[in-house]
């Protein structure tokens, strides 16, 4: 069924909030059968988009990616949320754009991650924040119903732990190449198998003749022979990896036999399994039922990240709202751990997820949004803004379970849609399929950076101090404010630095961080460093900011700011974190900068001058 939807006009705006779009919604119950079902919209369509709700986000205001970080401070924030909170939906939405119509096909599926191995692992804890609980509360979320029903799921690097761990009987459907180069001993193992492996056959075939009951039973214990299924089975153990691939190369010798492999609960491989089949049609069969209890297996075990791999392998773009957020989450949970740096990070997505458009980067194309941040402002936005039509087809059969679960991703898709008219891009992608992106969607593709318009830009150490803003600085020329009068705003601040020292003679400004922190800019190179060997200094001539210093002022440098971001943001408060770096950077140099002797610094008449070098 195709559930229609124009966003375009304020007539549209307005029926939006009364009409719920139609998102199918995914539990344990009806994973199963949502799985093929978006298997298959995900290779009939040329997107792919995706957003969640998380249990939270951020804890305090500095938590959040401001314009003052850079990409590697902005990944160590980014970092610490995803490691810390847990996604309870993820919606997945394949789409297409033909002949401007976006085509969307909207899945919510609601995830809660749980030992389904009952093996003790993986052990999952999270923290929640109660703001976005309640939101999610009056938007009528069940939580008992994710609890209970929630689909689990076990990340790339959790998965290959738990087999490990579990030892699950697999087929063997490794190819092995036949090797001239065996030792003696490898000969022997060889012969030993080969005739093993005769004579059991042998004894399986011959107490199908008329034969007595007991004779039969002492052969098949005499050839070792057990009972897998229904059918003769035979194990053979194993030392070693060579031996696993010499059994198996035996065993491809005989036409009937089916080889599996049970591996050892702690490491490697327990004994190669000879499964003696009848015929070729019963050899098929039992192929058969291996691959679809290893399909079922699989599907329970990995549970939601089956719909991840889909997404990977079949390389069509995904489409975000805030790309490194995001991302950062979908690696923690279902990748693998996150890598220490951004560089690393952004490698290892590139593996999985080739093309990631972000379309917060492209509304940037446009103009200032900083005003806008949210999905919603930002249509709305567009849409007072520019004309022309965007119809949205909705296809989707669970027409009577409609609610307001899962529609960001549709905004997503609708965000993606208007933003390429506006910007004159096409998305429709050609009917040979041989590239998802065109060039012009290739320019803004896999941008990770959050003050970054270009996915080809070098990651560079200017920042902007004030969202919307085009003017940047380097981090050189910033220093970190700490220890002032509680409550005092930005503006007051200045005024009271500008009288305290001929260092704020030129011009700087200041922006405050949080409560308990501001930052100042020097807009002149240089005057931040002389600012920090002048708060250093023991021997300041007496000026205002002496002062300033004796009531408790502090300050430091960008590096300082990127420790405390690379630490894990322990502290609501900035100040408190600067100060605990501090110190324990005056621990780690305790000797050494005890043995240095500090320059005396003074100024006179506008001019810096250190006492060391007269």
């Amino acid at each position: 069924m195709l559930f229609r939807r124009s966003l375009c006009t304020q007539t549209a705006a307005r029926r939006r909030r009364r009409i719920q779009w139609p998102v199918k919604q995914v539990t344990k119950s009806n994973f199963s059968e949502a799985l093929a079902e978006i298997k298959a919209c995900i290779l009939n369509s040329d997107y792919v988009a995706v957003s969640f709700q998380k249990t939270g986000g951020h804890s305090a205001p500095w938590h959040k990616i401001l314009p003052i970080d850079t990409a590697e401070t902005a990944y160590f924030k980014a970092k610490h949320a995803a490691e810390r909170f847990q996604i309870l939906q993820f919606a997945v939405c394949p789409f297409s754009v033909k002949a401007s119509k976006l085509i969307a096909h909207p899945y919510n599926f609601h995830l809660f991650p749980r030992d389904e191995l009952k093996v003790g692992m993986p052990s999952y804890s999270f923290s929640c924040q109660s703001s976005y609980l309640t939101a999610m509360a009056q938007e009528g979320f069940d939580f008992n119903a994710c609890i209970y029903n929630g689909i689990s799921y076990l990340s790339k690097a959790q998965e290959l732990a738990t087999n490990v761990q579990t030892g699950h009987l697999s087929p063997s459907s490794c190819t092995v190449q036949s090797s001239s180069a065996h030792s003696v001993a490898d000969s022997l193992f060889t012969e030993r198998i080969r005739s093993r492996v005769k004579n059991w056959i042998r004894a399986c075939k011959d107490s199908n003749k008329t034969e007595d009951a007991l004779i039969s039973s002492l052969r098949k214990i005499m050839s070792g022979s057990e009972v897998y299924g229904s059918r003769p089975s035979l194990n053979i153990d194993v030392c070693s990896e060579l031996q696993v691939k010499l059994a198996l190369e035996i065993l491809k010798e005989f036409v009937d036999v089916v080889p599996l492999q049970l591996p050892r609960k702690g490491a490697g491989v327990q004994a190669v399994r000879a499964v003696l089949t009848s015929s070729q049609e019963d050899k098929n069969l039992l192929e058969k039922e291996l691959q679809d209890m290893e399909q079922e297996q699989r599907v329970r075990i990995l549970g939601f990240r089956e719909v991840i791999d889909l997404i990977s392998t079949s390389q069509r773009p995904v489409v975000v709202h805030n790309s490194l957020n995001d991302f950062a989450f979908i690696h923690s949970k279902f990748l693998a751990p996150l890598p220490f740096t951004m560089d690393e990070f952004i490698s290892s997505l590139h593996l999985v997820f080739p093309h990631i458009l972000d379309v917060s980067h492209l509304m940037k194309e446009i103009g200032p949004f900083e005003k806008m941040n949210n999905m919603p402002a930002a249509i709305s936005y567009l849409e007072r803004r520019f004309s022309g039509s965007i119809d949205m087809d909705i296809s989707n059969q669970d027409t009577d379970n409609v609610n307001i679960h899962g529609h960001n991703v549709l905004r997503v898709c609708h965000l993606f849609v208007k933003l390429c008219s506006i910007l004159k891009i096409s998305p429709e992608v050609p009917e040979d399929g041989q590239s998802h992106l065109s060039p012009s969607l290739q320019r803004h593709s896999n941008i990770f950076n959050p003050c970054s318009s270009n996915s080809r830009d070098p990651i560079e150490d200017d920042v902007r101090i004030w969202p919307g803003k085009s003017r940047t600085v380097s981090i050189d020329n910033l220093v970190f404010l700490w220890g002032f009068e509680s409550g005092i705003s930005a503006r007051s601040l200045k005024a009271l630095l500008c009288d305290s020292h001929d260092v704020f003679s030129e011009e700087f400004d200041v922006r405050m961080v949080d409560r308990t922190c501001a930052v100042v800019v020097f807009w002149t190179p240089g005057f931040a460093e002389c600012f920090l060997r002048i708060m250093d200094s023991r021997e300041i001539i007496y000026t205002k900011l002496t002062d300033l210093i004796s009531e408790g002022l502090r300050a430091a440098g960008y590096e300082t700011y990127k420790r405390v971001c690379e630490s894990g943001l322990r502290k609501s408060d900035l100040g408190d974190c600067l100060d605990q770096a501090m110190d324990e950077t005056d621990v780690v140099s305790g000797a050494a900068s005890s043995q240095q002797e500090q320059p005396v610094i003074y100024w006179n008449n506008d001019e810096m001058i250190n006492l060391d070098d007269l």
